[in-house]
Parts: structure tokens; C-alpha cells; sequence
């Protein structure tokens, strides 16, 4: 092989190693790419979601207890995080919830619910209270006087002063009276708001009241207390047909007040007694993520305790009934943290793992080949240069003067330079560079046999002495 050729394939190798390294950086490229793209996935999953709550009026309690949570959630950098929206009342927050302005409302679960809705959490459940005015007792007397009226059906004709400005409590008496058998066009309805006890306490035209509300409620409390100074003790009126009520109108359940449970002396009411109540919600569309909702529901239940340190009304926070045939249904993210069905990390994300693995070791397996396939010339040209080395072992045998063998060394040198460097880029093995090192002793053999038998007629030139 003349030296024209050993430059050729030295610069076509070159060239190769150089088109290898370019090839290794590309994929290195595109692993690192590939692992951002991981990365942005991961934390796309893994970052907290933000849900808009729909929630009013301002100052309310219902106000006071989601700003409560927002903040909890956000110290304690929760996984859901919650963005309040500040409301004239449920009607407007259900109306922001039907519309998609909103993820989450809150809500008493008697009003007119947009069909996306579904429940997440009970904020507490309202109480009815009615009662009537004893009357005041008259000048020098020290006998109550009997109250006007004494049980619903007494209320036909009369006028009922109602706390809150919902047509929902409008609508829920009506209910009351209708099951009771009473018509209720004849029972008239003044709403007075809730910064309005006094006046409602002073007005002769109410003949009794009603309030809607947990049963700790300073608002019905406040009320009970103004009448009772006003117009005498309250006589509470029970709301016998309140199971036929729950029987009928899934929304409302049966329930009983408890005695004393108003105040303690003298007791209000006197004995329990029985009436309706009404969920208020927290609900959400049922497009909202299964993950997302149970994530809540589970932050809700968790903080309840510390946040009623703040706002007491949080530990009424219950969880709802996970009954399919319930007339709201509770949202599938909810039900499953509640039923202890809520699917795991990697019940959720585990087929990706699985196929990020497959995808991973089919990659290694790809890139392998590809190295392998990459570097076929390099091994190619280490058989070459072994079969040339066995026959430079030969010319060496033949050499007539020292400058040949000089020449034959300078070859041998430069296979040796590329066969370390095949080596050294994985593409011959230790096995191969060992038959390599067993050609060379043999070259380096004959060089010295010839040597020692050319040394006795030529001089041996200064650069052979030095090696």
C-alpha cells in the first residue's frame, strides 16, 4: 500500500471522527431537549392550580371564610390555591359559576343551580327558626301574656318579618306552609337585610319571624334577643311535617333545634323542637379535574380546625353525602377523596412512567446500534491495519538498509496512533487491541533481527541510534 493511500485513509477517518462528534453533539442536543420537554411536563402536572371562587356579599361570613382559606392555602403553599371573587350574594356567584367566569361558587343548595354544578364541600347547613312575640306585659303586671300565635296554623292572615333579602327564604316558607296545609297567599312576607334587626324587632305590623341560619348564628341570635325586649319572649314554632318536607324536596332535610341552644336562661326554645334546614355549598363545574377537586376537598378538610381559630363558622365544614341519587351530585374529584376511592400518583400518571421507560430504553438500544454503526469504519480499518502490520512484518524481514526500516516504523507508528484512538473511542475492543499488540511485538522482532544483521555493513544512521 503506497503512502498516498495510508494519507487517504488517515484523512477519510479524520473526516469520519469528525462527522461522528458532530452526530453526538446533535443527539446530545436533542437529549437535552428532550429532557426540558420532560421537565415542562413535569412541572405543568406538578404545579398548583389556582381555582376562582365566586363568593359574597362582601364582609359576609361566607367572605370572611374563603378569603380565610385562600390565605391558609397560599402560606402553607398548598397544591390547589384559591382566587376569590367578591359577589353581591350566591345569586350573582352561582350566575358567575353557569358562565364559566368562575370554577367554584358558594351557595345554599336550594337556589336555582346552573346544571354544571356539583357539590365539593358543606360550608354548614341553615336552620328555619320561626317564632312569634309573647307580647310585652302591661304596666304593674308580672304575667307574660299568652302569645297570638302559638303553631303554624295560626299564621294564616298574619304578616311574618323574614331576615335576608333571598328570595330562596320567600321561597322555603312557602314550602313549609304549603305542606302544612296552609295557603300561602295568606300569609304576607316582609324581608328586612340583616343590618336591619332593630327595625324589624319595632314593627307592630309582624305577627312572627323567621331566620335562616346555622344554629350558633349571631344574626338569629341578635334577632331572638331584640324581639324578646321588643315584644316579649319568643314562642318557637315547631315545623311538624319537616320529614314529609325532606321526603318531598330532596334539597331540605329534617332536622331539630335543640333546647337551650339559643340561650340558656331563660331557655330558647324550652325543649327541641322540629324544622328544616338547608345545606349552604361549596360547588364546582363538573368539567373541573377529578385530580384538582379532590386535591381540595382533602386541603378543605385538613385546615378546617386551624381556620375556625380565625373564622369560627369553618368548623362546620362538612363532607356530603356521596349518595348517587342525591338531587345535587357531588363532584367525582369530592366523592373520591371522601370514599377513599382516590386514585394515586401513579395510578394516575404510572402508564406515562411505563411508557417513558419504554421509550427510554428503546432510545439506549437505538443509540447503541447507531454508535456501533457509526464506528464499522474504524474497525474496519483496524482489520486493515493489523493484515498491513503482518505484512510490513514481512518487508521489515527484507529491508536492505536502516532507512527502510525507518520508513516501515513511521507506519507502523501512525496505525498505532489510530488504532489507540479507536480504541479510546470504543470501537474496537480490549480483546482487539491485544491481537494488535501481538502483531506489533512481531514487527518490532523483526526490525531488531534485521537490524543486528545490517548493522555490520551500513552505518547506522543518527536517528536509529536514537531509538
Amino acid at each position: 500500500m503506497s503512502s498516498n493511500d495510508d494519507l487517504g485513509e488517515t484523512r477519510d477517518l479524520s473526516g469520519w471522527r469528525r462527522k461522528r462528534r458532530n452526530f453526538s453533539l446533535l443527539v446530545l442536543a436533542a437529549g437535552l431537549l428532550l429532557f426540558c420537554a420532560a421537565a415542562g411536563t413535569l412541572y405543568y402536572v406538578l404545579r398548583p392550580a389556582t381555582l376562582r371562587i365566586a363568593v359574597g356579599p362582601g364582609g359576609s361570613d361566607d367572605q370572611k371564610l374563603v378569603q380565610a382559606l385562600a390565605q391558609n392555602f397560599d402560606l402553607e403553599r398548598r397544591a390547589v390555591r384559591l382566587h376569590p371573587i367578591t359577589t353581591d350574594g350566591a345569586v350573582e356567584s352561582l350566575g358567575l359559576l353557569g358562565a364559566g367566569k368562575a370554577d367554584l361558587a358558594v351557595g345554599r343548595g336550594d337556589l336555582d343551580m346552573p346544571a354544571n354544578a356539583e357539590t365539593v364541600a358543606i360550608v354548614r347547613k341553615n336552620f328555619v327558626v320561626l317564632w312569634s312575640p309573647s307580647g310585652a306585659p302591661s304596666k304593674g303586671s308580672k304575667r307574660q301574656p299568652a302569645p297570638k300565635i302559638k303553631t303554624l296554623d295560626d299564621l294564616a292572615g298574619h304578616r311574618v318579618g323574614m331576615i335576608g333579602k333571598t328570595p330562596a327564604n320567600v321561597a322555603l316558607l312557602r314550602v313549609i306552609l304549603s305542606e302544612s296545609g296552609i295557603a300561602a297567599d295568606k300569609v304576607a312576607v316582609t324581608q328586612f337585610a340583616t343590618n336591619q334587626i332593630e327595625e324589624l324587632a319595632r314593627d307592630p305590623n309582624l305577627d312572627a319571624f323567621m331566620a335562616v341560619g346555622p344554629l350558633d348564628s349571631k344574626i338569629t341570635i341578635d334577632a331572638l334577643a331584640a324581639t324578646a325586649r321588643a315584644r316579649g319572649e319568643p314562642k318557637f314554632l315547631p315545623i311538624d311535617v319537616s320529614e314529609a318536607i325532606a321526603h318531598r324536596h330532596p334539597l331540605y332535610e329534617s332536622e331539630e333545634i335543640p333546647g337551650s341552644i339559643f340561650n340558656s336562661k331563660p331557655a330558647w326554645p324550652d325543649d327541641k323542637i322540629e324544622t328544616v334546614s338547608v345545606n349552604h355549598l361549596i360547588v364546582a363545574r363538573k368539567a373541573l379535574s377529578e385530580t384538582t377537586v379532590a386535591e381540595l376537598a382533602r386541603q378543605l378538610f385538613a385546615v378546617r380546625h386551624e381556620i375556625a381559630k380565625q373564622v369560627p363558622g369553618a368548623a362546620h365544614i362538612r363532607k356530603p353525602d356521596t349518595d348517587k341519587d342525591a338531587e345535587l351530585p357531588v363532584h367525582r374529584g369530592a366523592a373520591a377523596y371522601i370514599d377513599g376511592n382516590e386514585r394515586t400518583f401513579l395510578d394516575k400518571y404510572g402508564d406515562y412512567f411505563w411508557f417513558a421507560l419504554l421509550l427510554l430504553s428503546a432510545l439506549g438500544s437505538a443509540w447503541a446500534w447507531l454508535s456501533h454503526f457509526m464506528k464499522r469504519d474504524e474497525r474496519q480499518l483496524n482489520t486493515l491495519h493489523r493484515d498491513k502490520l503482518t505484512d510490513l512484518i514481512s518487508r521489515a524481514r527484507v529491508a536492505e538498509t536502516p532507512e527502510q526500516l525507518l520508513v516501515l516504523q513511521d507506519e507502523v507508528d501512525a496505525m498505532l496512533r489510530e488504532t489507540l484512538a479507536a480504541y479510546d473511542d470504543g470501537a474496537i475492543e480490549e480483546g482487539d487491541l491485544s491481537t494488535f499488540n501481538l502483531a506489533l511485538g512481531q514487527f518490532h522482532h523483526a526490525v531488531a533481527e534485521r537490524r543486528m544483521a545490517t548493522n555490520g555493513s551500513t552505518p547506522e544512521p543518527a536517528r536509529l541510534r536514537a531509538r
